[in-house]
């Protein structure tokens, strides 16, 4: 079978490159091996998303008392808690299949190679289908990386398949890994009630992050009751029928603690096997794809998006990446997806976000910057929710008034970093966001003061 484009894998990078093709008039075949919607919907953002609502709501039924309101006999099934967040993958897996038809984007199930340039064989239940054409985009996506000896066996080490499926609920929790993955598992079961400890090999929880929002974050966790342990390695875990003994080094130190339950949260991996890059001279590092800022990987009609290609792993930089692809591809001449411009959210609790530069890495880059705070305690609407804890902090390059970076952590900060991310497209400066009019009362007008104190003008703190 012929085609314009050819799309390996479904995920938010994979179906939209093909949806975007189809829409721009290309004859489009998307192959996926195991389920539509990738890794993002059906075991990944999404109904992690609905996990973390279910723990929100049980943390907000323990302080029903502070608003005035009564809640008795509290409790949870964990079951059905399970059973919605499946529920809610199902529905947009369902969703993403609507989507390819309504635009008539042929759909091939089964595992992709490449033969040759232009030349997919797909292995699907019934034989082999050979799917010719011009331009092949790969959307492998990535998994979870394993360690020597930290291997998830679905009983007592879980991956996060496993802790999206739980058969128990953990007493005892030891999550490796602190970064959003690791960071949002956390989050959940201790809302649940877990005893929950965190191990973190860098010298910090959240490494990717601003230091200050790490620090404020790490406060929280630790007021919440979570036990959390940076610059510390897990050495060895001795299995055993009714838990866990982790072995975890730190400082030259090695200690012992028992958990029933460990997971595993240590980085991603590309899915770059079987597809025969190496015959065709794809160059591959550290198991992701290696290509320019347009997603071409150096083979003519071959490029590579989304988390086989490389950091940062997002659903959302996959997306955009397809979409740019697909426009290439048929002619166009799309602005390139900027790495600096996109958002990272974490939706633990409190929840962090984050854009552009941190502080530090603006100083080690040259500039001369001018930083702003501001805190959820001094704005009315985070009281009036009852969350004043959290923080918006903006970076400026003090020459020019360009936002360099935004770093937030509290209620919503998923929301609200949407609002520096447009103004970092725009090119923005601190002179139009300080003109700009923020809704009041909204717990976006903290964006306004963090700007205002960056140049000593914040009026509410």
């Amino acid at each position: 079978m012929s085609f314009d484009m050819v799309v390996i894998g479904a995920g938010p990078g994979g179906y939209v490159a093909a949806i975007r093709g189809a829409q721009l008039g290309l004859k489009v075949a998307v192959v996926e091996r195991e389920h539509l919607g990738g890794i993002c919907l059906n075991w990944g953002c999404i109904p992690t998303k609905a996990l973390l609502r279910s723990a929100e709501v049980f943390h907000l039924m323990h302080r029903a008392a502070e608003f005035g309101l009564k809640a008795e006999g509290l409790g949870f099934d964990l079951d059905a808690v399970v059973k919605r967040s499946r529920g809610v993958a199902k529905q947009l897996t369902s969703g993403v299949g609507h989507l390819l038809k309504k635009n008539k984007v042929a759909v091939v199930m089964g595992a992709a190679r490449l033969e040759a340039p232009g030349r997919v064989v797909v292995q699907t239940d019934t034989g082999e289908e050979v799917l010719e054409a011009a331009h092949v985009v790969l959307a492998t996506g990535a998994r979870a990386r394993e360690l020597p000896g930290l291997e998830a066996d679905g009983d007592r080490v879980w991956s996060y398949k496993h802790a999206l499926q739980p058969k128990r609920m953990p007493k005892r929790l030891l999550v490796i890994g602190s970064g959003a993955i690791g960071i949002e598992f956390a989050s959940f079961y201790n809302a649940l009630g877990a005893e929950v400890t965190v191990v973190e090999v860098m010298d910090r929880i959240l490494p990717v992050e601003d230091a200050e929002i790490s620090a404020f974050a790490k406060k929280q966790f630790v007021k919440q009751g979570m036990v959390i342990r940076e610059g510390t390695q897990v050495a060895q875990l001795e299995r055993r029928k009714d838990g866990v003994t982790a072995h975890l080094s730190q400082g030259g130190k090695t200690t012992k603690d028992a958990f029933d339950t460990v997971i595993s949260a240590v980085g991603i991996v590309g899915n770059v096997e079987g597809l025969g890059l190496e015959a065709l001279g794809v160059k591959v590092e550290r198991t992701h794809v290696v290509t320019d800022p347009m997603c071409r990987t150096g083979v003519p009609g071959l490029f590579a998006i989304g988390d086989v290609a490389g950091a940062p792993w997002l659903a959302h930089k996959a997306s955009h990446e397809g979409v740019m692809v697909a426009e290439m591809i048929a002619g166009g001449h799309p602005h390139v997806v900027d790495p600096d411009s996109i958002a990272g959210c974490t939706y633990c609790h409190p929840q962090v976000a984050s854009v552009g530069l941190t502080e530090a890495q603006a100083k080690e880059q040259g500039f001369d910057v001018k930083v702003g705070r501001f805190p959820f305690v001094g704005n009315g609407k985070a009281i009036a929710l009852g969350e004043p804890e959290g923080m918006v902090k903006t970076v400026f390059d003090a020459t020019t008034g360009a936002l360099l970076g935004a770093h937030m952590v509290g209620a919503e900060v998923t929301e609200l970093i949407q609002g520096y991310v447009v103004g970092r497209q725009l090119e923005t400066t601190e002179a139009d966001l300080m003109a700009t009019v923020f809704p009041h009362p909204t717990l976006s007008e903290m964006m306004h003061e963090s700007v205002l104190d960056a140049w000593g003008r914040a009026i509410h703190f």
